[in-house]
Parts: structure tokens; C-alpha cells; sequence
């Protein structure tokens, strides 16, 4: 399978706005023998342009979001990240690439990968490509972005304050509320509090305010909510789940309910 291939058979509203200028790009220099030119990708992606392609505006409720759309997005949204430190550790680098080979294969994490060392070349118009995913991605798929982001700036066995910020920013960017943040990131955290975090709660909860709680951060997270990504990206929802199971488990076993 080639590149093109993969990338045209796998993205919808990512061929538009700023992440379809950033992909064109990486297309661009990647793509450049006489073999590609004909390629069904450079095909459609030349249709759609000539078309003025409604990929990438506001839509009349979202497009259901496609794998490669998600594939495209996080590719972009992690080479923000690995670079939110001004140093890119080869330990960032290597688990992505074994994220894409767990979740893909290796074929196309191999794909994958090409494409995201022509993204990681690129100046990232972080806020626009952001608010272009918020636009067309549903909340469940990006809290899953969140949360891989996350992994991300903790391969190196430590998150600095300016990964931290940045991701903070992207949430922002992406309409993730600060209380899924707070959430999220408290999965990546070992403290006293962790598990009242991450079932957005504090101390001061009830033992009936924590399983309203759970029930909730449950639904939220139930890897059935991205159950359109493929099953590929249903690990990495249900390693969310567990996460808010054992916060759960954790606050009975201390509260004795």
C-alpha cells in the first residue's frame, strides 16, 4: 500500500482548512515522482480544491469523524507537544511510533510516522488547526486526543509546566473544559487526590455525590463513545474507563461504601 493510498482512503473534513494546508505540504515533498502524480489522492485532492470543498468549515452538525481524520489530527497535535519543551527526546519520538504500531500495525504506522516527520518540519498554526478539529470532531474523540497527548509528554518520564501549558492551551482550543482537563491530566499523576480528580469531584464529596460522579465520568468515557474511530482507537478509550473504574474502587475502599 502506498502512502497515497493509505492517506486518501482514510480522511474526510481534514483535507480542508489549515490541517489540509499542513498535509498538502508534507504531500507535496513526500509525493514527487511520476508514479504519484496520478495517485487517487493527488486526484481528489486536486478535485476538492477545484471545487471549493466545504472540508473543514462549519458544518450543520459534525461529519462523523474517519480514523485517518483522528490519525491526521493527532499526528499534528503531537508534534506541538514534543516540541513544547524545545527539545524533541528521542523517548516522545518512540512512543508515538509504538502507539501508531500498537494501534495500526506496522505497516501503516510506518506510513504514519513518514508523515509525522513532515509535519514535525512545519510551524504548527497550533490555535486554528485546533479550533478546526473542535469544529468538526466530537467531544468524545478529542477528550481521546487529550489523553494521548498526555502519554505523550510523559514518555520521557517527565512533564515539564511548558508541556503541561501547551496542552492546556490545545484543550482550550479544542472546547475541552477545564474540569476534563484537570481529569485527564490527573490520570498521568500519582497524588492523594487523583481519584477525585479524575471523577472531577473534591474531598468534600458526599459518599452519593461520588457515585453520581462515577456513573458520569463512566458514560463519559465509555470506549463505546469512539466506537466510529475503529477499533484501534478503543484501547486507548477503555484505558481511560479503567482509570475512572479504580479512582472509583479506590474512593470505596477509603470511604467504606
Amino acid at each position: 500500500m502506498s502512502i497515497s493510498k493509505w492517506i486518501g482512503a482514510g480522511l474526510g473534513w481534514s483535507f480542508g482548512g489549515p490541517i489540509g494546508a499542513i498535509i498538502g505540504l508534507v504531500i507535496g515533498s513526500i509525493i514527487d515522482s511520476a508514479s504519484d502524480s496520478g495517485s487517487p489522492l493527488i486526484k481528489d485532492w486536486q478535485n476538492k480544491q477545484a471545487n471549493n470543498s466545504p472540508y473543514g468549515r462549519q458544518a450543520t452538525g459534525r461529519p462523523q469523524t474517519k480514523s485517518g481524520d483522528f490519525e491526521v489530527s493527532l499526528l499534528i497535535l503531537a508534534s506541538v507537544v514534543i516540541k513544547a519543551d524545545g527539545v524533541q527526546d528521542k523517548r516522545e519520538l518512540d512512543f508515538v511510533r509504538q502507539q501508531f504500531v500498537g494501534m495500526y500495525g506496522q505497516e501503516r504506522a510506518n506510513h504514519a510516522f513518514r508523515l509525522f516527520k513532515g509535519i514535525n518540519q512545519q510551524q504548527i498554526p497550533v490555535r486554528q488547526v485546533c479550533l478546526q478539529i473542535q469544529q468538526m470532531m466530537d467531544h468524545a474523540s478529542r477528550l481521546q486526543l487529550l489523553h494521548f497527548l498526555f502519554g505523550i509528554a510523559r514518555a520521557d518520564g517527565l512533564v515539564t509546566e511548558k508541556e503541561v501549558a501547551q496542552i492546556y492551551s490545545i484543550a482550550g482550543y479544542l472546547g475541552i473544559s477545564a474540569r476534563d482537563f484537570e481529569s485527564i491530566k490527573a490520570m498521568f499523576y500519582d497524588s492523594s487526590d487523583t481519584a477525585y480528580k479524575i471523577l472531577e469531584i473534591t474531598k468534600a464529596a458526599t459518599v452519593d455525590e461520588i457515585k453520581a460522579a462515577y456513573r458520569k465520568m463512566a458514560k463519559k468515557y465509555h470506549p463505546d463513545r469512539v466506537i466510529h474511530l475503529g477499533p484501534e482507537h478503543q484501547k486507548g478509550a477503555l484505558e481511560k474507563f479503567r482509570q475512572v473504574q479504580e479512582a472509583y474502587e479506590k474512593l470505596k475502599a477509603e470511604r467504606g461504601f
